[in-house]
């Protein structure tokens, strides 16, 4: 892709969400990026990921609820509770039809960004953990650790943040999507070996 075909994809993007929700955008996709090069993972790839990975958290929760409906996503019963967990399921589908992305490992890691998923790619983690770390975010425990693990361990941070987040939603009575417990369980048994 070159690098008019990303700028037109950022004005686009920019269009659809407001100021606040960009700059965490470009945050996520310049921290995926970095790590892209850090572990060898392809650097278009990974802006674009990064870049598309909330397309669709600008919208309401009725209206990503209709449009799930719509385009015939299967909706589960924690993102019925919580619809803010399927701008990432709705957004892989946008980054397919709207912005003609066709490879599955970009669309993958924005359809999972937010719950993570068992046997992650590469991809899938540098998206998950860049949309935690990037240098607009400030609030979550650890960051400073998390942020130096980052770049040493993807599956350790992974785990951090996985465990970190779990205990967030449990301070707050969120309902926790199945995917994300599975998640933590998958890579605090990978760390155990």
């Amino acid at each position: 892709m070159s690098q008019l075909k990303l700028e037109k994809m950022k004005k686009r993007v920019a269009s659809y969400l407001d100021k606040e929700r960009y700059e965490h955008t470009l945050g996520v996709m310049y921290t995926a990026g970095a790590m892209a090069m850090r572990y060898h993972v392809d650097l278009e790839k990974a802006l674009i990921a990064g870049l598309l990975h909330d397309c669709a958290k600008g919208l309401s929760s009725d209206k990503k609820l209709k449009l799930c409906e719509k385009y015939q996503l299967t909706v589960s019963e924690s993102e019925r509770k919580n619809p803010g967990l399927l701008h990432a399921k709705l957004g892989a589908y946008i980054a397919k039809t709207k912005y003609g992305i066709d490879d599955m490992e970009i669309v993958d890691a924005i359809a999972y960004h937010t719950t993570g998923r068992p046997e992650m790619t590469l991809l899938d983690k540098i998206v998950y953990i860049a949309d935690y770390i990037e240098p607009n975010r400030n609030e979550a425990p650890n960051l400073d650790e998390v942020r130096a693990l980052a770049f040493q361990d993807m599956d350790a941070c992974l785990y951090v943040i996985l465990k970190d987040s779990l205990a967030y939603l449990e301070t707050k009575n969120e309902v926790v999507d199945p995917r994300t417990e599975q998640t933590y369980q998958y890579y605090k048994k990978l760390l155990q070996k």
